[in-house]
């Protein structure tokens, strides 16, 4: 029963008391408060600190690596430029087109309207290739005061090793936004130094476009992890997601391969959504990102088919479709949803390949092919003869991973807390998509208990992807191995990671899992200081220079001894350097997503293959060449094994029976004629009728073409 009675009333005196008490008990501890919040700014200061000089110290190294390595500062330009090889030089070649051309608007004409790259065709650089960046910082070196302290060549350079105290510090973030404390982005930068052989290739590859892209793609992951952290602010959001669509646009627009890449990235998106581990409405977000970067990137590339007709473009609008009419994925018990699942992967797929087909038929799109046969060839799906695939095939980068690299990554000690962490994450990742499905809406808040945080979610299916595609191919183990060495420091630094560890035997307190943890994570980090400062030590000690007599007097007899318009054929590798040291025009190059350019180059190749000095002659004189150059490391080469050699390839794509003793296809038949690139040093009539050796060392043979009115 209520009553209500009287209230009591208080004196003013009584009052000041009751109020000064309150105020005593309720004032804040500024000791209390001060001490932690000073110290979690200086602990944040002494991170960011860290992760720059841990930056730049590796920048340092693979510039003072790549110094030992050629005596780069000592060495003549045109040993300078051979350097840079393969494909390196070719795109080298434009940041040095960019700073020569007259103005600004001319260098951009020249290479809108191309007619040195590929002979008797005018291409679109912009398109073709990703060179923006040497435009950009052709334009920076020239309308800035840099030549006044640098010379061009290492401006570039510099450019590229300063990236990597960017892709160093964003692997570092990436590790502390995980385990939430700087020590972990600490090992992380320590495993990825010291396993430098296997994280990077920018001190001898300098100007590939991995080492322009990777470290922007080391930034969206960051960038990604603290978006899919839960309870951000609006504008922590925003900014998060701001961070997300500038890398993914300078990734993209650097690296021919961001497709597929993303392709990947779109699937971790697409399978966690499934599972109902990350928030729809962020991964419908990170879509659209995706999308606006590769349509803008496809705009500056002049319409770019190979991105309108890219898998990723696809895939991306197929899910987006499929999710927005399946609204019910998410509803019902464990049956019924796993069966809806299924319907709307299978939906999403067959949506995708409509998608896709649709494209490259109306495009009649054909650049990306040759990667689809590799991959199917990879795979194993079918035995191929296709003679790009098989180009791929043979080469040693496009094999699978080497086991040796496993045994440096026990030595540094990162694959064993990896594949620890790995498996434990997973274990959680599955429970956590079983208690996700099995779990109806309206028992979600009450039952659903989250072993696997968005972020790390996010990290695991990122690392267990692209750690198979590194496995597949061992040229992209680059896109793995840093992230391993995020992952496995995150493992080591994680109360989260400990706490199901310990859990299993018993033995969880919170002071144990924070122990076991510092402790360990500590020694790891003493361990690689002790073991790997000497070697590095040692390494930087090392000197070496550059010597390649050969090349350099093929490079100086071109320039000083045919004419500027000369058309010259050979080897994509050697041709790439032709054009940058000399200028003159090529019949083909490494850039090899284009089928006429492939086609084009199989028909060159054909000075090694089983042909006759009049069928030679006409195929590079179709091309406009005035000048063949021959090299005996490809005519005799031993670096590949039988059905793997250049010549070999083209025997068996021209229907021929290879060279040596082994067993050979049934359909193949013996040649009418025997191989050109030997038989042409013979000096015979038939062959000197058509081909004048013009230069000749230990490694080239020049040969000038008779003009085809000179024959008659």
């Amino acid at each position: 029963m209520t009553t209500v009675r009287q209230r009591k009333r208080t004196n003013a005196s009584e009052q000041n008391q009751i109020n000064s008490h309150t105020e005593k008990n309720t004032k804040p501890n500024i000791k209390e408060i001060s001490g932690p919040t000073t110290w979690k700014i200086l602990s944040q200061f002494i991170g960011i600190m860290m992760a720059v000089v841990l930056g730049l110290l590796t920048t340092y190294y693979v510039a003072i690596l790549h110094e030992n390595d050629l005596w780069f500062s000592n060495i003549k330009e045109v040993e300078r430029e051979i350097s840079f090889r393969t494909e390196c030089g070719l795109y080298y070649s434009y940041y040095k087109q960019m700073l020569y051309a007259p103005t600004f608007k001319q260098g951009i004409t020249d290479l809108i309207y191309d007619n040195k790259t590929e002979s008797m065709r005018t291409i679109n650089i912009l398109e073709r290739m990703n060179v923006y960046q040497e435009v950009v910082l052709a334009v920076i070196y020239k309308y800035l005061p840099f030549w006044n302290y640098l010379e061009p060549v290492y401006f570039y350079i510099y450019t590229l090793f300063g990236l990597q105290t960017l892709y160093v510090t964003a692997l570092y973030i990436s590790s502390w936004l995980l385990s939430k404390t700087w020590l972990s982005g600490l090992l992380t930068a320590l495993w990825y130094i010291v396993n430098r052989v296997d994280t990077t290739r920018v001190e001898f590859t300098i100007p590939l476009r991995e080492n322009w892209a990777l470290p922007f793609f080391a930034v969206q992951i960051a960038g990604i992890t603290y978006l899919l952290r839960p309870d951000l602010t609006a504008l922590r959001e925003r900014m998060a997601f701001i961070v997300v669509f500038i890398s993914t646009f300078i990734f993209s627009i650097t690296w021919q391969f961001n497709q597929f890449v993303l392709l990947l990235q779109a699937v971790v998106l697409f399978a966690l959504d499934c599972a109902d581990m990350i928030p729809t409405i962020k991964v419908a977000k990170l879509y659209l990102i995706q999308v606006t970067c590769l349509l803008a990137v496809c705009v500056l590339q002049f319409n770019n088919t190979m991105i309108l007709g890219s898998l990723v473009l696809s895939f991306v609008i197929a899910a987006m479709l499929v999710r927005r009419l399946q609204r019910n994925l998410k509803r019902g018990d464990l049956l019924k949803r796993l069966c809806n699942l299924t319907i709307h992967i299978l939906l999403v797929l067959f949506l995708t390949w409509c998608i896709n087909t649709t494209i490259k038929k109306l495009l009649n799109l054909q650049s990306d092919e040759h990667i689809f046969k590799f991959i199917q060839a990879k795979i194993g799906f079918e035995k191929t003869r296709d003679f790009d695939a098989s180009l791929y095939l043979c080469e040693e980068a496009f094999r699978q991973l080497p086991f040796d690299t496993f045994h440096r990554f026990s030595d540094t000690l990162l694959l064993y807390p990896y594949l620890c962490v790995l498996f434990i994450l997973t274990m959680a990742a599955l429970a956590t998509t079983f208690n996700n499905l099995s779990s109806s809406n309206t028992e979600k808040e009450k039952k659903k208990q989250i072993y696997v945080k968005p972020d790390v979610a996010y990290n695991l299916m990122h690392t267990i992807l692209f750690g198979c595609l590194a496995l597949s191919t061992m040229r992209m183990k680059y896109l793995w191995t840093s992230h391993m060495c995020v992952f496995a420091s995150f493992g080591l630094f994680s109360i989260e990671v400990w706490g199901m560890l310990l859990k299993c035997f018993r033995l969880y307190t919170a002071q144990r899992a924070n122990i076991v943890r510092y402790s360990v994570s500590i020694t790891v980090i003493i361990y690689l200081i002790l073991k790997f400062c000497p070697r590095i030590m040692e390494e930087l000690s090392e000197l070496r220079e550059f010597y390649d007599p050969d090349t350099v007097q093929l490079m100086n007899w071109i320039k000083q001894n045919t004419p500027k318009n000369a058309v010259f054929a050979g080897s994509m590798q050697l041709l790439a350097g032709v054009k940058l040291c000399t200028g003159r025009v090529l019949t083909n190059h490494p850039h090899y997503e284009d089928k006429t350019l492939r086609e084009r180059t199989k028909q060159v190749y054909q000075v090694y293959a089983k042909r006759s000095p009049e069928d030679v002659h006409s195929i590079l004189k179709s091309f406009g060449t005035n000048y063949a150059i021959l090299e005996d490391s490809i005519c005799y080469e031993r670096r590949h094994g039988r059905g793997c050699r250049l010549r070999d390839l083209l025997d068996i794509d021209n229907g021929h029976i290879m060279d040596g003793p082994g067993d050979n296809d049934p359909d193949l038949q013996h040649a009418p004629s025997p191989r050109f690139c030997d038989e042409i040093k013979k000096d015979l009539p038939s062959y000197s009728k058509y081909f004048t050796r013009v230069f000749k060392n230990k490694t080239f043979h020049v040969y000038r073409l008779a003009r085809k009115s000179a024959l008659k």
